[in-house]
């Protein structure tokens, strides 16, 4: 018995629902209010393809193991006359499939290239399981809504990686 008296408990119970009935709701209706996220929060991974070297990092490190990576390497000819040609590796495919995700942010932070980041969208659902695995072209679109980093100090440079993916969108004829 949690009263001083037999059915004390029950009225303690009748109290707080009855309180919490006269008040307003705090539950916000997310479909007509979106919710305002801090900054920098977690929603899904953004893949910037033109700093991606495909040499399997996140794919190893995932403890979840839902990064699927394919590449092949080319041959890239000499520049120089005399030179040594060179071989690269060219991105197939890059798979991530959230309905295993961890989201432990592990492949973002192993990253040397900066490659994969963080985009605060969260609304991804799917119907289907199937579908919740995004390949390049979807991890791509992503990348629009990844925030710029945050700089170090007042007085720092903005981040180099920010500068690299706006030089690589399409410029539009004004």
């Amino acid at each position: 018995m949690t009263g001083r008296f037999w059915g004390g408990g029950l009225l303690q119970g009748l109290a707080v629902t009855w309180r919490n009935l006269t008040h307003r709701s705090v539950t916000a209706h997310y479909p007509d209010v979106e919710p305002e996220l801090p900054p920098r929060s977690r929603g899904v991974i953004a893949l910037q393809e033109e700093n991606c070297t495909s040499c399997m990092l996140c794919a190893r490190e995932c403890p979840s193991w839902c990064i699927t990576i394919d590449s092949h390497t080319e041959t890239v000819p000499a520049t120089t006359p005399g030179g040594r040609d060179r071989s690269q590796n060219v991105l197939d495919r890059f798979d991530i499939d959230y309905s295993i995700c961890m989201y432990c942010s592990i492949c973002v932070e192993v990253c040397p290239f900066d490659a994969l980041h963080w985009s605060p969208e969260f609304a991804y659902a799917e119907g289907d399981l199937k579908d919740l695995t995004h390949d390049m072209n979807r991890l791509r679109t992503w990348m629009d809504s990844v925030p710029p980093p945050q700089p170090l100090d007042p007085g720092a440079e903005q981040g180099k990686e920010l500068d690299a993916y706006r030089a690589s969108l399409p410029q539009e004829d004004a």
